[in-house]
């Protein structure tokens, strides 16, 4: 559909496949264009029973691109402009979505779960920060052993902001969200499964989720359907004020002297030296 994701049909099933391999998948602006527009083109698809997503090459998705880091340091040395939210620069991927409860990065991630079918993610390799987000969002995740998977962004000094903060909760529990989100760490395929990141895990991710598919896209599509709005239901929040607050809160954390220090730290190979915060954060 896009120059940086292939789709393929088959008997209701889209085989849907991040395409840039040689850079792991990064998400760069042209990246996060793709999904969203693929997970709009797929929304209206006659005949759509089953997703299938999956990323070409060693890995699902390594995360950001760091040309996306560079332009969000550009922004900020230009003069400390919004580059998150209603006032963001409307190419940037913090623009909001016209008429969504989302900004461009959220949508990226926010359209798979939006689908009316379900989602199965096949990863494979690392599955980092933006990567480690859009596995999140799908319904189903089925991961190889060696997989590697991490919210990566307190590396850098930022917080998830790609829906995560108000999906991975319910998932893996409020405890263990947190845990992953304030360190980083890296948990393999194994873990995963144990902790409910992961569904189950498989040699061929991608082969055992398009066979899943295929048996979902057999039985009956209003059923499916249904099933997963029902399930939605149950466990759905104020999704708009949450995803606002990602905005906020991302906003707020992009160019401050520790997010700079967080970055500067990792490059240099050094620990970082932090600055307290007021009493008032």
């Amino acid at each position: 559909m896009t120059e940086r994701i292939t789709v393929e049909m088959t008997d209701g099933v889209a085989d849907v496949r991040l395409d840039r391999g040689d850079k792991m998948n990064a998400m760069d602006a042209d990246m996060f264009a793709a999904l969203i527009d693929t997970a709009n083109e797929l929304a209206e698809m006659p005949g759509l029973r089953a997703v299938v997503l999956s990323g070409n090459g060693p890995s699902w998705c390594a995360g950001l691109d760091f040309s996306m880091f560079e332009q969000m340091a550009s922004a900020n040395e230009a003069g400390g402009g919004t580059i998150v939210g209603e006032d963001a620069d409307p190419s940037s991927i913090g623009a909001m979505v016209e008429g969504r409860i989302t900004h461009r990065a959220q949508q990226a991630v926010w359209g798979w779960r939006e689908l009316p079918v379900p989602v199965i993610a096949a990863v494979h390799g690392v599955a980092f920060g933006a990567g480690f987000q859009l596995a999140v969002a799908c319904d189903i995740r089925i991961v190889h052993p060696e997989a590697r998977m991490s919210v990566l962004e307190i590396r850098w000094g930022i917080t998830p902001d790609m829906t995560c903060t108000h999906l991975l909760p319910g998932i893996v529990g409020a405890d263990v969200a947190k845990e992953l989100v304030w360190t980083g760490r890296e948990v393999l395929g194994e873990e995963a499964v144990r902790i409910g990141l992961a569904t189950r895990l498989s040699e061929d991710p991608h082969a055992a989720a398009m066979e899943l598919a295929t048996t979902i896209a057999g039985k009956s599509p209003d059923a499916i359907r249904a099933g997963k709005r029902l399930i939605e239901t149950a466990y759905a929040e104020d999704f708009a004020a949450g995803f606002a607050s990602e905005r906020d809160e991302i906003g707020a954390l992009i160019g401050t002297p520790n997010q700079v220090e967080s970055i500067a730290a990792y490059f240099e190979k050094r620990p970082a030296n932090y600055t307290d915060p007021s009493s008032d954060r």
